[in-house]
């Protein structure tokens, strides 16, 4: 069985509970056609992705050292991070626990 978990972030008071539950519906569309259960969720709410300062994307890269799942998958990468920089690191960080970072919306090479 493939595991994956989803991420999800809004950035502002202008977006709603909406906006969360359209990327996590996206996500799991994306997880029932490709066969990878989803096994958990982190969610941040009205949290920036200029930074990586979020509760629950930190919890998420933590918890990645466990190994447990094999996919993050993001609606869009700009749910992961905004910051180049931060976004290449974090996506080592996976890499190094073997997991795959994943957008339901974008093709990622």
């Amino acid at each position: 069985m493939i595991k994956g978990i989803a991420y999800a972030r809004y950035s502002s008071e202008r977006q709603t509970e909406q906006s969360i539950e359209g990327q996590l519906r996206a996500c799991k569309e994306y997880a029932d056609r490709h066969d990878i259960v989803l096994v958990d969720t982190y969610i941040d709410r009205a949290k920036t992705g200029t930074n990586d300062n979020r509760d629950n994307f930190q919890r998420m890269l933590k918890d990645s050292n466990n190994k447990k799942w094999n996919y993050v998958l993001v609606y869009k990468l700009d749910r992961f991070a905004r910051n180049k920089y931060e976004a290449a690191i974090h996506r080592k960080h996976l890499k190094d626990n073997g997991i795959k970072l994943l957008s339901a919306m974008e093709n990622i090479p």
